[in-house]
This record gives C-alpha cells, sequence and structure tokens, in this order.
C-alpha cells in the first residue's frame, strides 16, 4: 500500500524525521510508540498526505484509500449539520433507516441522529467523525488518539471495530488497552527515527523508565560538572549569587510541574485501585464452582469486570507514563531557555 525509503520529513529548516523506512501492506496493524514532541504526528501526517517529505522515496499503490482521523477534524464537522446529514453527503443512494442503523452503531440512537452538531460534546464529535470515516471503507486507517473524549463505553465499541477492521491501521494513542488490542507490531519514534520496536507495552514502559532515569542522570553530571567549574572561575561573592539564582529557578520549575506531579499521584493511586480490584476479581475466578451452568451470570459478571479493570489499569498507566513524559519535556525546555 505504501512505501518509504530514506525518508526525510520536517518544517521549514527544522529536521523532525531522517532515513525513515516504513513499507504498509494489506493487513498491517502498526502501533507507533514515542514520547511527546518525537514525530509520531508528523509521520501519520505523512501518511495521510498532509505533508510532503523533503527528501526520499514515498510510494503509493494504486487505489488506495485513506480513512484519516485526528483530533483538529473535529472542528471541520458542519456545526449546523445532523450526524444523519453528514452520512447522506457521503452516500445519496442509501435510504434514511440504513444511515440511521449505521449510526445508532455509534451512539446516535433516535433523535440524535438529527440533532446539530454544533452543541455536542467533544466525544459526540469524536464519534461522528470516526463513523464518517469508517462508513467509507477506507483500504488504511490513521488514526491520530481517536479515543480522545470517548467514554468507556464508546472506547469499548471502537475497540471492537477495529479489531473487526479488515484493512492497514497505522494507530497513535495513550490507550494502552486500545493499542494492545487492535495492533499486531509496535514502531518506535524517537531521536529522529523511526525502527521497530522488539517487544510488547510492558517493554516499552521500562524503556520510558530506563530512558528517563538515564536523562535525569546524565543532567546531574553535568549540573555537577558546570558548578565545579564555575566554583573555579568565580569569586565567593558570584557563586553565592549563582546558587541562589540557580534555587530561585529550580522552584520556579517545581511550581510549573506541580499539576503534573499531582496528576502523577493521583494516577498512581488509580493504578494501585485498579490492581487491588483486579486481584481481587481474578482471586474469585479461581474459584471452580463458579464455572457450572447455574453460575453462569456471575461468570461473565465477573469476566466483564476483569476486563473493564484490565482497560482502566492499562489507560492509567498510559496516561503515568505521558505526564512522566510531560515533566520531562519541560525540563527540556526550561533548561534550554535558561542556558
Amino acid at each position: 500500500l505504501v512505501q518509504m525509503e530514506k525518508i526525510q520529513l520536517g518544517y521549514d529548516d527544522h529536521i523532525v524525521l531522517q532515513q525513515v523506512k516504513l513499507n504498509l501492506v494489506p493487513g498491517s496493524r502498526i502501533g507507533l510508540l514515542g514520547r511527546n514532541g518525537q514525530g509520531k504526528s508528523t509521520l501519520i501526517k505523512l501518511l495521510a498526505g498532509v505533508h510532503a517529505p523533503k527528501q526520499g522515496i514515498f510510494n503509493t499503490a494504486k487505489g488506495l484509500k485513506i480513512g484519516y482521523f485526528a483530533q483538529h477534524q473535529l472542528e471541520t464537522l458542519d456545526a449546523n449539520a445532523t450526524p444523519l446529514l453528514h452520512l447522506q453527503r457521503i452516500d445519496e443512494k442509501a435510504t434514511e433507516q440504513q444511515l440511521r442503523d449505521y449510526l445508532g452503531g455509534f451512539g446516535f440512537n433516535g433523535d440524535e441522529a438529527l440533532a446539530p452538531v454544533a452543541p455536542m460534546s467533544g466525544g459526540e464529535k469524536a464519534r461522528l467523525v470516526l463513523a464518517l470515516i469508517v462508513y467509507q471503507k477506507p483500504n488504511l486507517l490513521l488514526l491520530d488518539e481517536p479515543t480522545n473524549h470517548l467514554d468507556l463505553e464508546m472506547r469499548h465499541a471502537l475497540n471492537i471495530a477495529l479489531q473487526g477492521f479488515e484493512g492497514a491501521m497505522v494507530l497513535v494513542s495513550h490507550d494502552r488497552f486500545l493499542l494492545s488490542s487492535v495492533c499486531e507490531d509496535f514502531y518506535l519514534v524517537d531521536s529522529g527515527e523511526v525502527e521497530p520496536f522488539k517487544g510488547d507495552l510492558d517493554d516499552y514502559r521500562d524503556w520510558i523508565l530506563k530512558q528517563q532515569a538515564a536523562e535525569k542522570a546524565k543532567a546531574n553530571s553535568d549540573a555537577k560538572n558546570e558548578e565545579q567549574q564555575e566554583t573555579g572561575a568565580q569569586s565567593k561573592p558570584e557563586r553565592k549569587l549563582d546558587r541562589k539564582e540557580e534555587k530561585r529557578r529550580e522552584a520556579e520549575f517545581r511550581q510549573r510541574v506541580a499539576p503534573l506531579k499531582k496528576a502523577i499521584e493521583k494516577h498512581e493511586k488509580a493504578m494501585e485501585k485498579c490492581s487491588a480490584a483486579l486481584a481481587e476479581v481474578e482471586a474469585s475466578l479461581a474459584d471452580t464452582s463458579l464455572y457450572s451452568e447455574d453460575k453462569k451470570a456471575e461468570l461473565m459478571g465477573l469476566l466483564d469486570k476483569q476486563t473493564q479493570l484490565k482497560q482502566q489499569l492499562e489507560e492509567e498507566e498510559m496516561a503515568w507514563l505521558d505526564a512522566q513524559e510531560q515533566i520531562e519535556l519541560k525540563r527540556e525546555e526550561y533548561d534550554n531557555a535558561n542556558a
């Protein structure tokens, strides 16, 4: 479907990705991993035709039909039109009932299919954009954070729909459950490169933590070396002033990232709560008497709860990782600004 060789991609004089080699074939199901700001969305935009490569070979197959979802597309909806009218503009031949039945699968039931877009929430708009994309039956689906604004029920519905999608797919998402459910291969976007990631999402979490530890150690080492150099070159009053300024800057940085620190604590508590609840459910599932016919309803309820808790746990873990990444990104930006 798509062939990329030695691709260089960026904006103006800024190079974001280079030497990218990626081939998409029918049935490819790829999840893009990487920290914020490394180029995942940029790569998706290249595949969608929004950006052109600066260098390299970029070929697409004849008959390629792309479905592209990104958050900015929520604003392209006609605010005065209804979900039904949006769909009728795509398919004038389908009957109203056929279109309404289809929209019902995306949560637009009854009069909701006839309500204008303008007062809709972000989640409702996202559902409509996804419905319009899927209806056109693309053979390559490009999804950039499709679960943002979606509630748990609609995330589950999207998960099921994507598992049944027969075309190729490239997904960027912080929804760990979605990534693990629908993707077969992962690529890591980092330091200007795109490489196959050898491992699962647990391995990716470990990679993130190792990167953060290495960067923190380097930052501490650089700061120590710089302090030693300055100590030899400055007088005592100057050193005292610099230490005072450094403390002020650190206090300012801590204030900036305080909301993220709180978010991390919140996600850690939620992860503990989910893990405890999951352990309790799995202990109940170990009871062999549950698997008798007369306890089928109770068993199904526990299995459903287990699935929901696993999804919630993975979502909290990805949100925790995201907050950690944002702190590192802010640290880098702050250090550069005060260099």
